[in-house]
């Protein structure tokens, strides 16, 4: 996979390209969760999971809850609940293949994100899962995540994005249901659009 003609292979060159990283970028890095780093986490209802699978095929998931969801253990551990969803589990697999991880939290309404890289395991039945209970449903299973570091991202991307202006958010009838798209795609599966939206309607009826 490359463009012969346009492939960047070699650092230096790549380097080249960019201007040298700011003072801010080389040293905002931290090993530990700081105040700032727990009171993000405190507010996040949304984080999106990178994993890495045993032949190095890479998965990203999100994931989201009531705010502060994610349990912060100690300076150097999280634990984030599962919640039901498909059963496909790549991100659990990748998990047991290679353990790591990378997360980014985002708070709605606020264009800086927190993004955390470490190593994951699989948890059933650890006691932080019962301070995970929404609508009096614990979670069966969580990803414990320790922590190599972490640092806090800059708005720009949310800003190009213009990621919480209202003014930027589609008409959602312009654009397919999951169920038209889904049935487009796999033409194999024995359902119309309409069938597969109500299916996927009825999950919707139960997040927890």
């Amino acid at each position: 996979m490359a463009d012969g003609d346009h492939a960047v292979r070699d650092e230096a060159a790549l380097r080249a390209r960019y201007r040298d990283v700011s003072e801010i970028a080389k040293k905002k890095v931290v090993a530990r969760l700081d105040k700032h780093c727990r009171a993000f986490i405190a507010i996040s209802p949304f984080l999106c999971i990178g994993t890495t699978a045993a032949d190095g095929k890479t998965d990203v998931s999100p994931r989201g809850d009531p705010p502060g969801f994610v349990q912060v253990l100690d300076d150097e551990t999280l634990l984030i609940p599962d919640r039901s969803g498909n059963n496909r589990l790549d991100t659990f697999s990748n998990i047991i293949a290679t353990g790591n991880v990378g997360l980014i939290f985002f708070v709605p309404g606020m264009e800086e994100t927190l993004r955390i890289d470490g190593q994951a395991e699989i948890v059933a039945e650890h006691p932080a899962l019962q301070d995970c209970a929404v609508n009096g449903s614990v979670p069966e299973t969580g990803i414990v995540v320790r922590i190599d570091h972490a640092h806090l991202h800059c708005a720009k991307a949310l800003k190009r994005a213009g990621l919480w202006d209202a003014e930027a958010q589609i008409d959602r009838k312009s654009f397919p249901t999951l169920g038209r798209m889904i049935t487009d795609q796999i033409a194999e599966l024995e359902l119309t659009a309409d069938e597969a939206d109500t299916r996927i309607d009825r999950g919707y009826e139960k997040l927890y």
